[in-house]
């Protein structure tokens, strides 16, 4: 009898209608979504785990658009001895709000801008500045922005690796951090950040989320890790961020989705997010172009029948 009402339970968590969302849709009731950001949003994972939560829960709307790219900043800024000249979202902000018109744009930006520094009033304020010109550019497109934190950055995995310096040394950048560079720099941006909620639509933790978790996993594993490089998160790391992403828009979470519905979104995703960066453009090197955006449009809307023809047949019937 457990086992039964367990089923049911699930069934109706996975499939029953948004009612939460019934007297505050946003964001869940615009067309389009775009996501800014660094390499963290570029690689995508979050995203694809969001779409498929929205996708379980019956919403084949909004399109969440990953336009991410490596390296990226809000600041203008690079560390010297950077192989290239950091790009900035705002070269090319205007073209992605002009081309796609989204109602809602979501942003991550900090993990590269403080440049893997020491703390400096300077580079925050650049931060600061560059994040206002960003809620300038949005509001004025007619656009709502959603601001979220920037992931910590996670300094134990590099301790055996002398990738970590000291105050005072010299050649930081992301080949070598300043060893403090979460707890002096990256919490405090983050901290700013969630103060912004009486300028956008929306604020949302990453920040604080994975810092939980991870001092959790390491209770019964002190080399524990999401990002083996301090940046990168693993899978597992993306998951925490999708989690804060669903809980802020009132979306339920589905404990392992069904792997066939996920591949398919990813393989989405992934070719949307290829042609949409070659076709608005970027000073980024080193990006494989992607598909014309017509033949993208074309693929994805094929897999995007393949996505609904499996999420119904795994429809409790």
């Amino acid at each position: 009898m457990r086992s039964h009402c367990t089923v049911l339970l699930l069934s109706s968590l996975i499939f029953a209608p948004l009612t939460a969302l019934a007297a505050d849709p946003f964001p869940l009731n615009a067309k389009a979504i775009v996501f800014l950001g660094d390499s963290i949003t570029a690689a995508g994972h979050y995203i694809d785990d969001v779409e498929v939560q929205l996708r379980l829960a019956g919403h084949d709307a909004p399109q969440l658009i990953n336009l991410g790219l490596s390296s990226e900043t809000v600041t203008g800024l690079s560390e010297p001895g950077h192989p290239f000249p950091r790009p900035d979202v705002h070269e090319r902000l205007t073209r992605v709000l002009d081309k796609l018109h989204p109602e809602v744009v979501v942003a991550c930006y900090g993990m590269n801008d403080g440049i893997y520094h020491p703390f400096s009033e300077e580079r925050f304020a650049a931060y600061q500045a560059g994040i206002n010109n960003l809620i300038k550019a949005v509001h004025a497109s007619g656009a709502k922005l959603i601001l979220m934190t920037p992931p910590p950055f996670d300094p134990a995995p590099l301790k055996s690796s002398g990738k970590l310096l000291p105050a005072a040394a010299s050649g930081y950048g992301y080949n070598g951090v300043y060893e403090n560079y979460d707890s002096e720099v990256i919490a405090r941006y983050a901290s700013w950040i969630m103060s912004q909620a009486n300028k956008v639509e929306m604020v949302i933790d990453l920040y604080a989320p994975v810092l939980h978790s991870l001092a959790e996993h390491r209770v019964d594993d002190p080399d524990f890790a999401f990002a083996k490089d301090g940046v990168h998160l693993s899978a597992a790391g993306h998951q925490i961020l999708a989690q804060a992403i669903l809980d802020a828009w009132h979306v339920p979470n589905v404990p392992q989705p069904d792997a066939e519905l996920a591949k398919l979104v990813a393989a989405r995703q992934s070719i949307l997010h290829a042609a949409w960066l070659s076709d608005i453009g970027h000073k980024r090197p080193g990006i494989a172009a992607g598909l014309p955006i017509e033949q993208a449009q074309k693929k994805a809307a094929d897999l995007d029948q393949q996505i609904k023809a499996r999420r119904d047949a795994i429809r409790p019937q």
